[in-house]
Parts: structure tokens; C-alpha cells; sequence
């Protein structure tokens, strides 16, 4: 089969499209010829040799896709062949076919389009599991998030507007800030312009953010202490502002606040932390949402797989809006 190869470390001109080995179906793994897979943060980290893929592993990029079960591994059952698919995957989506856990399957939701349904895995599991089920988002709540408008942040809106949230975000441009309110952002914030810390206390009258969801890491670690209420919640699920920064331990003690740190990928399949209680809660709080057309997925462009290196562009300059998808060349 064909994927994306990567020449070594480096920036998007490694990523190239040949042969790679087809994959097996293992004992409670389907494979799926995919329809397309979505680029994340996460593929950029790889790429430039900053973030290996878990043990036992695809080496080939990839954290999430969509598309139709062709191959049914030993003990797997609820899964057939030709089943329409979505996954979450611990890598292997740029390609033609990937191996997967079947318990990190969900059904194409009714209503969506097979190929835009490999932008909804990543996203919908990171929010849902950090945002709801990690810092217990309540209705009346605000809810700060970071990015707006990228995967990530387009499906915090949404979700946090449904649990009936006060929702403030910060993003780069008005055309940006324009599509953040269109999915049900309250307030918005230009980050380069104005001190989100300042807004979201004028914005509450003092009182701070009660949630708060970070891509940033180190970078914004005090601000985001900072803009927490009394009993606020940080959850850092981003290093895209560095890995190391100093936390007030007086500021966070006298708030009666929490930070926390979280990772998907490395997650093991099941067991304790599993990433299939996860997406069995996503198919059970998300999906009829997305079927109802209530929260959808947001695409800002669909390129082929031999494109790779222009879609990690895209995405290392920000120039998108929700995900950027790649489809397998014909």
C-alpha cells in the first residue's frame, strides 16, 4: 500500500508518498481502507523527530480517520466488513489502509460525509475527556479556550456552548474571531492585541474563567493561573509554548484551583486511563449531536496524501480554520 514516508527529521519537505508494508489485523484489531485522515499538532511534533509514536506503534503519521472496515481481526465482534468508520488511532492514518483497535472505533454518524468524518475521532475525544469529564464543565460555568479556531478549539465551542457554558476564546484574526462566535463563542479575544487575562476578568465581572483549555503549555502557564476563578480548572493539553515555566503555588493555593496535564495518544487501548471508555462516552454524549446536526464538524480544506508537506504548512502557519484533511490519491 501507499502512505506518507518521512526522509528523517526535518520540516514538511521530508514528507514524501510511497510503499510501506500492508498492515495485519491482530487479535481485537480491524483494518480500515481509509477515506481520508486529518492533520493535528501532534503530526508537526513528529515530523520534526520531537514526538515518537508509542510503543508498538504505526510509524506512519496519522492520529485519526475515517473510513470502511475491510478486515477483521480474532475475538473482534459489533464490527463487520464494509462497516463506515471513524477511529482514533495512536498512529498510521496517512495511508491507504490502517490497523486499529476496534474498541477505538465509532460509527460514521448519520448525516456526515465518510471523508469529513476523519475530522471529528481527535478532536471530539481530547474535549470531550478533558473538558467535561476531567474539569466537570457545568452549565453557567465560563469556559476559556485557547485557539478557537483551530480542531481542537472549533469543537470546544461547540460543546461547551451545548452544556450551556459561558464561552470566551482567544484567536488571531477577526476572520478567525468572526467563525469562533458563528459555533457559539460568547466573547472572543485577539490574543496579539489584548491581555486575555484582563479580558476574561472584565468579561466576569473579576471573578476569572472556571475552566480553561491550554494548548500553549509553558508559555501561558501564569496567565492562565492568573485568569482562573475561585475553584478554576487548567487543563494543558498542548506544549506549542514550550514544556517548562515556573507555577505560584500561593496564587493557585489561594484560588482553590487545579492544574492539569493530559495526553491521548499514549493512552493504552483499554484499562485504566483507556482510550475506549473514552470513545464509548463520546458515542454515547456526542454522537447524537453530530447526527442531529448539532455540533458538526468544521473542514478548512481537503488536500491528497502526496500533499502532505503543504497541509503541515497550512497548519504550522495557522492559516486554517477547523481541520485540514488528507485523502488518499487515486
Amino acid at each position: 500500500m501507499r502512505a506518507v514516508t518521512t526522509s528523517g527529521p526535518g520540516g514538511p519537505e521530508v514528507l514524501g508518498w510511497g510503499e510501506v508494508p500492508d498492515p495485519v489485523a491482530g487479535p481485537g484489531e480491524v483494518v480500515v481502507d481509509v477515506a481520508a485522515t486529518a492533520v493535528n499538532r501532534a503530526d508537526l511534533l513528529q515530523r520534526a523527530g520531537n514526538y515518537p509514536p508509542p510503543r508498538g506503534a504505526s510509524e506512519v503519521l496519522g492520529l485519526e480517520c475515517s473510513g470502511i472496515v475491510s478486515e477483521v481481526g480474532e475475538g473482534v465482534t459489533g464490527w463487520s466488513v464494509g462497516a463506515e468508520v471513524c477511529a482514533l488511532l495512536a498512529g498510521g492514518g496517512y495511508a491507504e489502509r490502517v490497523a486499529v483497535p476496534a474498541v477505538q472505533l465509532l460509527p460514521r454518524p448519520a448525516g456526515v460525509e465518510l471523508a469529513t468524518a476523519a475530522a471529528l475521532p481527535e478532536v471530539t475525544c481530547t474535549v470531550w475527556s478533558n473538558v467535561f469529564q476531567l474539569a466537570g464543565l457545568r452549565r453557567g460555568e465560563t469556559f476559556l479556550v485557547h485557539g478557537g479556531s483551530s480542531g481542537i478549539g472549533t469543537m470546544a465551542i461547540q460543546l461547551a456552548a451545548r452544556a450551556g457554558a459561558r464561552v470566551v476564546t482567544t484567536a488571531g484574526t477577526e476572520a478567525k474571531r468572526a467563525a469562533c462566535r458563528e459555533l457559539g463563542a460568547d466573547v472572543t479575544i485577539d490574543y496579539r492585541e489584548e491581555d486575555f487575562v484582563e479580558r476574561v476578568r472584565e468579561v466576569t465581572g473579576g471573578a476569572g474563567a472556571d475552566v480553561v483549555l491550554d494548548n500553549m503549555g509553558a508559555k501561558y502557564l501564569a496567565r492562565n493561573v492568573d485568569a482562573l476563578a475561585v475553584g478554576g480548572r487548567l487543563v494543558v493539553i498542548g506544549m506549542q509554548g514550550g514544556t517548562k515555566a515556573e507555577l505560584d503555588l500561593g496564587k493557585l493555593l489561594a484560588k482553590r484551583a487545579s492544574v492539569a496535564a493530559t495526553a491521548l495518544r499514549s493512552r493504552p487501548s483499554t484499562g485504566p486511563g483507556g482510550k475506549d471508555a473514552i470513545v464509548a462516552a463520546v458515542r454515547a454524549e456526542v454522537w447524537p449531536d453530530v447526527e442531529r446536526g448539532v455540533v458538526r464538524p468544521i473542514v478548512d480544506r481537503r488536500l491528497p496524501m502526496s500533499r502532505a508537506a503543504e497541509a503541515h504548512r497550512v497548519v504550522e502557519a495557522s492559516e486554517h480554520v477547523g481541520k485540514v484533511l488528507l485523502l488518499p490519491d487515486a
